[in-house]
């Protein structure tokens, strides 16, 4: 196994990680990063193994678990609680009462918001160039995760702010002040949730958390504790991921020149350029994968978007191509932790993009659009437009 360095946060990396990605699977399936002091999965056939292998998961083993910094204590507690840092037997029975509860229905209701929503946001757009992130792609999804939730709408500022907060904790070379920023957000989640799940124990309304508080499976039910934590999972992987992929797409659409909007360019969107690009995984046992062992208790990190981007899988991998047939990505992982909200985040972009595009046919970039230094996220500073 071949070792690379390669920092996260250098300026080059943070704009264009694909090379990086290349030079990693070119050496085999798996490489060390020395950055990150773990064995990496680059190749497709590597991260769809491993985020499929039973023997691989989310939560550390117990015999390695560490204390947890008591000034972290607040965010942690919420993750403890969370299907996405679970495994079975209690993931299982958590993902179990989502899946209740997050039905097809609940989905499609959403629908007609989203169209109203996005023209009256474009009914906004200002005659000078303005950042399309802010005026179209943040508040999209907010609102749809509002919407689902039940949360009134007029909350969304501080939703939008709480979930930019909380996902600092997973950015590459986080400060102290991002660690603060992230525990106060959970701490004013929490409490607004609590307040808000009580409220609809008396006074049940048609919404994700009335259904969840409702579903039940062999005389289960979730706690608040596990409710809490499901709606946060819910805003904070469904809008950060929603927000970059938007703007990600439209920046390639417009250099691309297409305005057509079809699944198969969604797929496309997700395998090009995917909003999330490292997930990590714990070995649970001795396993002999790829010409490797892994040990109990070993880390490796998956690259999502370097799957997307194998030249095994994806004839030239590096162009964007909106009419693509087949797009084989992971953006939604795989396996036992397959994003749940999948099938609302394609809808949403599908909407979103088409009516973007029919509204505004002459929509062009004003700048040269920069990534944000916000890895393992992967998404724009801004973008700047005009229509």
């Amino acid at each position: 196994m071949q070792r690379f360095s390669q920092s996260p946060t250098d300026a080059d990396f943070v704009q264009d990680p694909y090379p990086f990605y290349a030079r990693l699977r070119a050496s085999g399936d798996l490489a060390f990063w020395e950055e990150y002091q773990m064995v990496t999965a680059a190749s497709h056939e590597a991260v769809n193994t491993i985020l499929r292998d039973r023997r691989f998961g989310r939560e550390i083993p117990a015999e390695m678990a560490r204390a947890i910094p008591e000034h972290l204590a607040p965010f942690y507690a919420v993750e403890a609680n969370s299907m996405l840092e679970l495994e079975p037997p209690r993931h299982t029975n958590l993902r179990g009462l989502v899946m209740r509860a997050f039905t097809s229905r609940q989905i499609a209701r959403l629908k007609d918001g989203i169209e109203t929503h996005c023209h009256s946001l474009i009914d906004a757009f200002p005659a000078g160039p303005f950042d399309l992130l802010e005026a179209y792609a943040r508040p999209v999804p907010v609102t749809v995760i509002a919407r689902l939730l039940g949360v009134p709408v007029h909350h969304g500022d501080a939703l939008l702010a709480w979930s930019n907060d909380m996902v600092k904790m997973y950015q590459a070379g986080r400060s102290a002040d991002d660690e603060r920023d992230s525990v106060r957000a959970t701490e004013s989640f929490v409490a607004f949730l609590r307040k808000f799940i009580a409220k609809r124990r008396q006074d049940p309304k048609d919404d994700l958390i009335t259904a969840l508080i409702a579903a039940e499976e062999n005389g289960a039910r979730l706690s608040t504790d596990e409710l809490i934590a499901t709606c946060i999972l819910v805003l904070n992987a469904g809008h950060e991921a929603t927000v970059h992929t938007l703007g990600n797409g439209v920046m390639a659409m417009l250099r691309e020149g297409t305005r057509d909007v079809t699944p198969e360019l969604i797929e496309e969107i997700l395998r090009y350029d995917p909003p999330l690009h490292l997930f990590t995984r714990y070995a649970y046992e001795e396993v002999d994968l790829f010409g490797h062992r892994f040990q109990r208790g070993d880390l490796v990190a998956l690259l999502l978007a370097s799957a997307g981007r194998d030249e095994k899988v994806v004839d030239e991998p590096g162009l964007f191509q909106p009419d693509r047939v087949k797009s084989p990505h992971l953006a939604f992982g795989a396996g036992l932790h397959f994003c749940v909200g999948a099938a609302l985040a394609r809808m949403e972009l599908e909407i979103a993009l088409k009516i973007l595009f029919r509204r505004c046919p002459s929509l062009r970039l004003t700048e040269v659009p920069k990534y944000a230094d916000i890895y393992h996220f992967h998404g724009l500073e801004r973008l700047m437009v005009a229509v």
